[in-house]
């Protein structure tokens, strides 16, 4: 997206979170914590835990820059709707035909090369019992195919600001948001020497260290297994990509 439509977008992404975050920060008692860590400039990949579709208002509204998330295509076919995921910076994907991890990764690789952050669950979906579960490998395949920092970010509270399967939010509710050191990549520590390609168990290692991070940020205890329900390259709520 090039043009006049981008420089829109980018006016509505500010204006939009210029009139909301007052208000949340009104209705809930927000603390945040090393948002520091987040670069001032340049790409990088956010990823948090995952707990509501509130998720990915939080993380946007607590961000100093523009935070980009993939969306189902779906809430961009009624007008009523389109307008405001595209305002919030979401990319749709769509879930139909081929490969919806592959095409989700690739739109995420456009983001970073514009020198943007994009942001990601690597857990695939919502967690549903509270814990933090194992992620897949997206994350990691994706940060070391564009040379990227990725930012582990613990949320906590968001829960109970909107359960699963609530379509209001609670006010007068605590949320924190803990944004940890950047964590990056040795590539060469990545590759296997006899097949000189990329070793999926050293991908898996590095995984499972985000994600207990994470679930230290978040305060949650760390389950190494998927979440109880089917994981979907975009859950529910503008989500992430995670491809294994």
């Amino acid at each position: 997206m090039s043009g006049l439509p981008a420089v829109r977008l980018v006016v509505a992404y500010w204006g939009l979170k210029a009139i909301v975050w007052p208000i949340f920060h009104l209705l809930f008692r927000v603390r945040i914590e090393g948002r520091e860590n987040v670069p001032s400039s340049g790409p990088a990949v956010v990823a948090a835990n995952h707990q509501s579709f509130c998720d990915s208002l939080v993380i946007p509204l607590v961000v100093r820059r523009r935070v980009t998330f993939l969306a189902k295509a779906e809430y961009f076919d009624a007008k009523r709707t389109a307008w405001l995921f595209r305002a919030l910076g979401q990319i749709p994907i769509h879930r139909q035909g081929g490969d919806a991890s592959a095409r989700a990764l690739a739109t995420a690789r456009e983001v970073l090369g514009e020198g943007n952050l994009i942001s990601l669950y690597p857990e695939g979906t919502r967690s549903i019992d509270g814990n933090v579960h194992r992620g897949r490998t997206g994350v990691a395949r994706l940060a070391l195919e564009c040379g990227v920092p990725v930012v582990p970010v613990g949320i906590s509270g968001t829960d109970r600001i909107q359960p699963v399967g609530s379509r209001w939010f609670r006010p007068f509710k605590s949320v924190r948001v803990s944004f940890g050191p950047q964590m990056t990549f040795d590539s060469a520590a990545l590759v296997d020497a006899e097949t000189g390609r990329t070793s999926n168990e050293r991908l898996r290692s590095f995984t499972g260290e985000l994600m207990a991070e994470i679930a230290r940020l978040a305060d949650r205890p760390y389950v190494d297994e998927q979440p109880g329900r089917a994981a979907s390259v975009i859950d529910e709520g503008p989500a992430s990509a995670s491809a294994s």
